[in-house]
């Protein structure tokens, strides 16, 4: 199975709007889950400050950056991924 890379953003506006809850994703996976997703904190890359983006937090999943992140959301597309 391909594994799935996670990338949380930990700046400042990404913990204040909900990232430091998305950082506990590891907690949430199953077993089967936590063999192919990788997680990590990244530092801010100013996304926030380009409307193209959306609004924070933001977590990359693969290629897809996903604004207004939320861990619910996370868990969907991780599932959706690994059953792909």
């Amino acid at each position: 199975m391909k594994k799935i890379k996670v990338s949380i953003w930990t700046g400042t506006a990404c913990r204040r709007m909900g990232a430091s809850e998305i950082m506990l994703l590891e907690e949430e996976l199953s077993p089967e889950l936590k063999e192919i997703v990788e997680i990590e904190g990244v530092t801010c890359l100013d996304l926030c400050k380009n409307s193209e983006y959306g609004k924070a937090p933001f977590v990359k999943i693969n290629d897809e950056i996903v604004s207004q992140a939320t861990l619910p959301l996370v868990l969907e597309k991780i599932n959706q991924l690994a059953n792909q």
